[in-house]
């Protein structure tokens, strides 16, 4: 009779926390590798927009440590020029700064004339804002800078650098959607709409540009204490730190066509997928009422005064 194992002792569980630890060394190591492979891939020069804070400032700290020079972009002279001297110190890396409105419809140009004789070989595109309340009561103005920004622009950029990237034969672009773009939001339409779209454009991208060595990533992040709240003027609960953020999308470039960074991310978006969409939607406006619930009240105080 052919002898059988029995594995009734085996625990999986016991197994995974019997195991050692990654050491501080291992640790190390691994993020060596991980720089190299940034700058091997993706160097010499990097672009980030919306630099000077939030997910963007985090992405262009990781590539300032993994060597890249960096091209920054956002509207803040001062506090460019801060990051730059800064990694220029830290780092030895070279730096370009940028202070550029990306709702003005001369942005696209002015971005492209100030890198066009750098060898740039990595997009992100990580500037954005969003707004929130009843959709009614929205400046017209607002959501069309809004939309600039969000979707103007970064098209404009992946237009660009994608043609450059692909004639060098390798490069990537890194584009910023988020949760919020899986499903309609009410109380934040139009915002998740823009995050829709760039959520779209960075799939279909992925597929179409990966025969030309050019690695595209959509990286959808839940909520972010980023300072994102404070200008759409929500008030977060939960939020995902901009480093974690940074991290797992660096790592996942190349390697993936979407990434959720963090854990909460996946959360929010796992525990709806079994939902109809028209639930998803229902839910995720309840959520966004919470966090819009100041401007209701305020908006009712001040219908009460008149």
């Amino acid at each position: 009779m052919a002898s059988k194992t029995v594995y009734s002792n085996f625990n999986p569980i016991r197994l995974l926390a019997q195991s050692n630890p990654p050491t501080q060394e291992h640790k190390a190591t691994a993020r060596s590798h991980a720089h190299k492979r940034l700058s091997t891939r993706y160097g010499p020069w990097a672009v980030v927009t919306g630099a000077s804070s939030g997910i963007g400032r985090e992405i262009a700290l990781q590539l300032a440590k993994a060597g890249l020079n960096l091209v920054l972009v956002a509207r803040s002279q001062q506090v460019l020029e801060e990051m730059a001297a800064d990694f220029a110190t830290r780092f030895s890396i070279e730096t370009q700064v940028l202070a550029i409105d990306l709702a003005q419809e001369t942005a696209i140009g002015r971005v492209e004339a100030e890198t066009d004789d750098l060898d740039v070989g990595l997009l992100v595109a990580a500037a954005g804002f969003g707004t929130s309340g009843p959709f009614l009561n929205t400046s017209l103005d607002q959501e069309l800078d809004m939309l600039n920004v969000n979707c103007r622009a970064l098209v404009g950029h992946c237009l660009y650098f994608g043609q450059r990237f692909a004639k060098r034969g390798r490069g990537g672009i890194v584009l910023m959607s988020s949760i919020v773009g899986f499903q309609g939001l009410p109380n934040a339409a139009h915002y998740a709409a823009t995050k829709a779209y760039v959520h779209t454009l960075a799939e279909a991208l992925n597929v179409e540009l990966a025969p030309q060595g050019v690695d595209v990533l959509a990286s959808a992040p839940g909520p972010t204490n980023s300072g994102f709240a404070d200008r759409a003027d929500m008030r977060m609960g939960a939020t995902l730190k901009p480093t974690d953020v940074a991290q797992g999308t660096l790592d996942a470039l190349g390697r993936r066509a979407v990434v959720l960074p963090g854990l909460l991310s996946k959360f929010l978006t796992y525990a709806l997928i079994p939902l109809p969409r028209s639930a998803r939607v229902r839910i995720m406006g309840r959520i966004m009422h919470g966090m819009t619930k100041h401007q209701h009240t305020e908006q009712q105080l001040h219908l009460n005064k008149q």
